[in-house]
């Protein structure tokens, strides 16, 4: 694009004024609590896992394996992300809620056995994957302000309810009802719903189409040349994330009651504080990413995860453990947020879906890995060293420059990236 080219496509843009200071407030938190029960249902395994084996009588190795078989599943999440570009992210929102909290009545009443529990278990799954949530904060945001809001409304997703009451609710009344619980918390985020405005960014490109319904074959065809670069860069990050964070997810709990063979009263308060170290990571992402940059911060995570996983299988010490629970989130804001803000308006639920479709490999993969690990590391140090050396890969990523937008707008990422 030359320059006169750009200046005259500047004028073209349509100021967005930005939202009241209470509105955004209330986006924030509302985005914040669908994040939190995305995030307990993802780690709230951690905990059931070991009491899922005992019921149902398998073989760690057997539980991983058909966890990454039905994880096929979860490839269907391209659909969810189509309905956001398409008709909205409010519409978007509501049926991520619904996708997140309707299944967990077939895990509740009709988990008779393990292939069916990990039916409902990899629907509820799904929904937890797409972190639509993001898309509102990252489009209604003052550009200065992106990456810090995005940072706090995944770090009240981080509060973790899942250790505070999770844990406690499994032991007492079933592992059913640990998950059972955000059931009733859906409730609460579909009221909230009827406060939620559609964002300024969809309906300004809706106007621009002349309300035209964006259809997924066209959506897929609108990517240009470096929207594909930067969907394949998206994949391949977030497919390694992935792996290792469903080893770490869902094996912790596991490791250090029955293989390190710690005590349940010994546990519970170091892994309570591991729940409480994500918070600081996603904050520290969002600051890092407006004060140093997005590249940075990738590199920080990255390597701070590397060094968790592999210590962790090497001496068993909590501290790396903490190391883990800290930097993984800091890999994961920084995904959500710059892989949000790098794509169009009218394709960005789209392309970050084909990512986020193509990432979901990972739930396959990562529990397939583990399966095989789990055979030959019976006392798990192998397990978490092939964990941490492939947090290393994503650093590859920063050898083909990825486009630095701390402190940009939409509009100006747009122009700029090319």
């Amino acid at each position: 694009m030359s320059k006169i080219e750009r200046l005259a496509k500047e004028k073209e843009l349509k100021a967005i004024e930005p939202r009241s200071r209470g509105y955004t407030i209330f986006l924030v938190i509302f985005m914040g609590l669908i994040s939190q029960m995305d995030q307990y249902l993802s780690l709230i395994e951690g905990p059931a896992v070991p009491l899922i084996i005992q019921e149902f009588g398998v073989e760690r190795s057997e539980f991983a394996f058909w966890q990454g078989i039905f994880g096929l599943l979860t490839l269907s999440i391209l659909f969810l992300a189509y309905i956001s570009d398409a008709f909205g992210r409010k519409k978007g929102i509501i049926l991520l809620i619904l996708l997140m909290g309707l299944p967990i009545l077939g895990i509740l009443f009709l988990s008779f056995n393990l292939l069916l529990f990990l039916f409902f278990y990899t629907l509820v799954i799904t929904g937890t994957l797409s972190n639509m949530w993001e898309l509102p904060i990252v489009e209604e945001s003052k550009p200065e302000k992106r990456g810090l809001y995005g940072g706090l409304a995944y770090l009240m997703g981080l509060i973790p309810l899942y250790a505070l009451l999770g844990t406690d609710i499994a032991e007492s009344w079933g592992w059913r009802w640990a998950y059972g619980i955000m059931f009733f918390y859906m409730f609460g985020l579909l009221v909230l719903s009827f406060f939620f405005k559609e964002t300024q960014a969809w309906e300004k490109n809706q106007e621009e189409k002349g309300h035209e319904f964006l259809k997924i074959k066209k959506a897929i065809k609108s990517l240009s040349r470096k929207d594909l670069k930067y969907v394949a860069l998206s994949t391949i990050i977030y497919t390694i994330w992935t792996i290792s964070f469903k080893m770490g997810a869902t094996w912790i709990v596991e490791y250090y009651t029955v293989v390190v063979g710690m005590s349940y009263e010994e546990f519970y308060p170091l892994y309570l504080v591991a729940g409480l170290l994500t918070m600081f990571g996603a904050l520290t992402a969002g600051i890092t990413m407006d004060k140093l940059g997005r590249n940075f911060t990738l590199a920080f995570g990255c390597i701070g995860s590397a060094i968790g996983f592999i210590f962790l299988g090497l001496t068993a010490i909590p501290l790396f453990m903490w190391f883990v629970y800290f930097f993984m989130p800091v890999i994961l804001t920084w995904i959500m947020i710059y892989f949000s803000e790098i794509f169009p308006t009218e394709v960005r639920s789209t392309a970050q879906g084909i990512s986020v479709t193509g990432s979901r490999l990972g739930y396959v993969i990562g529990p397939l890995i583990a399966s095989v690990l789990l055979l030959i590391f019976q006392d798990m140090v192998g397990f978490w060293i092939v964990a941490g050396v492939f947090m290393l890969i994503p650093l590859s990523a920063l050898l083909i420059k990825p486009y630095e937008t701390k402190g940009q707008s939409l509009d100006e990422i747009q122009l700029k990236r090319g």
